[in-house]
């Protein structure tokens, strides 16, 4: 099925392209173009690439999570025009979402944690969106945003909880658009892809079509943040530990297994925890070196891709997923006051320092 549809979604890229136009806002998701991080690659020896999702046009890798649920929705007959979406959300995917549902005429609905960025919250209501934060717990709670979010949609008529991370058709996104563009960008030279997750439909969806293109050559390396138990669950052969810490990242690193992550979890050739240090560090840098303004979770995508290039040694080529920009947290991420109450300081090179220009 996963097939039938990647090739349904080329001939339409391919419709586009001939027509030198898109379908509104959501014919501008996708093809976004990989990033040769130059100052790295001759540092590591290896060609390391970043996936640009932060051009998509709702600024990040989730625009495509988003198109994926609203259309499997649609094509399920479980939404009709005039209908309501609702998601429980970290930040992006609601986003993505609440410009979807504006492209598409559907009300959006968003719970997520009170420990979200202002700026997120700020742009889901100025899309339209409204907004619900909710104190963070676990998942196992009943409080938790997600299942408030669908509790929420079960009590209107024409509405659909989107169910972002257990909802398979957010990896069948990945599956039929991001992992055949990495493939084509790179001709299928490609020795190795890495990210983080959160929903997993990122990594399960492109990993899972990446291998399966290269024959199993490609290897597909998880990249987890502190707080996060997927690097034990994987190193141990799928022992659940008790998720404990915390990181600064948003929208990644989990404490279960989520149904996208099931589908690919066991082809998954490794993982390793980023430290929220080599972030901060990878974040001042790349933007220093390569001109790049990224959030934290892109910074630990290509601290990762770096790690794995000492793993595997030179010469191989490394892709990674630039999520997002740092718009949506730089009242954070270059607050002085801010890092130093995260401890978080000292982990920027004392030359680029000069770029937390925030109090």
């Amino acid at each position: 099925m996963f097939a039938v549809r990647a090739a349904r979604s080329a001939r339409l890229l391919r419709r586009a392209f001939t027509t030198g136009s898109t379908n509104g806002f959501v014919g501008a998701i996708g093809n976004t173009p990989l990033i040769h991080l130059k100052t790295l690659s001759e540092k590591t020896g290896c060609t390391i690439l970043g996936k640009a999702e932060f051009q998509n046009p709702g600024g990040s890798v989730k625009d495509r999570a988003a198109l994926g649920v609203v259309r499997d929705a649609e094509e399920r007959g479980l939404l009709k025009a005039g209908g309501t979406v609702v998601e429980g959300t970290a930040g992006n995917t609601g986003i993505g979402l609440a410009h979807v549902c504006r492209a598409r005429g559907y009300r959006c609905v968003i719970f997520m944690p009170n420990t979200q960025s202002q700026e997120k919250i700020d742009l889901l209501r100025m899309l339209g969106a409204e907004v619900y934060p909710v104190p963070a717990v676990a998942f196992e709670n009943p409080a938790n945003y997600n299942h408030q979010a669908r509790e929420f949609a079960e009590k209107l008529d024409n509405a659909v909880w989107t169910n972002q991370f257990d909802n398979t058709s957010n990896a069948r996104a990945h599956y039929e658009t991001t992992g055949p563009e990495i493939w084509e960008q790179t001709n299928g030279q490609l020795d190795a892809f890495v990210c983080a997750t959160g929903t997993g439909g990122t990594l399960a969806g492109t990993g899972k079509f990446l291998k399966e293109k290269s024959g199993g050559k490609t290897q597909i390396w998880l990249a987890d943040p502190p707080g996060s138990v997927l690097t034990s669950y994987i190193s141990s052969g799928g022992k659940l530990t008790e998720r404990s810490g915390s990181s600064i990242t948003e929208g990644i690193g989990q404490g279960r297994i989520t149904d996208n992550l099931a589908t690919f979890v066991n082809d998954i050739d490794g993982a390793f925890t980023v430290p929220d240090e080599a972030s901060i560090s990878m974040l001042y840098q790349l933007l220093d070196n390569e001109g790049v303004y990224l959030g934290a979770s892109s910074a630990l995508n290509v601290a990762a891709a770096v790690e794995l290039a000492g793993r595997l040694g030179k010469g191989k080529t490394i892709v990674t997923m630039l999520c997002d920009g740092a718009y949506r947290y730089q009242s954070r991420l270059f607050s002085k006051k801010w890092l130093e109450t995260k401890g978080l300081t000292s982990a920027i090179p004392e030359h680029l320092k000069k770029y937390a220009v925030l109090d």
